[in-house]
């Protein structure tokens, strides 16, 4: 077994112990330090817009409350930051 698929399984049992809050919370930290490709959601009501992070990270500052990172926009990349508590992050295959 590769190192990632065994680091994923264990961060899911050790989230298996802990309330919703703070497995939010540990998965904020997680997507902070992890490098990959991520889709980044920002929802608020029918507004919704999309960002595709592509070989790079996603950073939060949660005393702000905000999710910092470099997207793809328009063949370019672009410093984005979006509120934590609207934005969802899912990682890509």
């Amino acid at each position: 077994m590769s190192p990632r698929p065994l680091s994923a399984a264990l961060f899911v049992l050790a989230l298996a112990g802990c309330s919703e809050e703070q497995q939010n919370q540990i998965s904020r930290i997680g997507v902070t330090w992890l490098e990959g490709d991520y889709r980044v959601t920002y929802a608020d009501g029918e507004h919704a817009r999309t960002w595709e992070v592509r070989d790079g990270k996603v950073t939060s500052d949660p005393q702000k409350g905000y999710y910092y990172f470099w997207a793809l926009i328009d063949g370019k990349k672009a410093y984005v930051q979006t509120p934590i508590e609207r934005t969802y992050v899912e990682e890509m295959p």
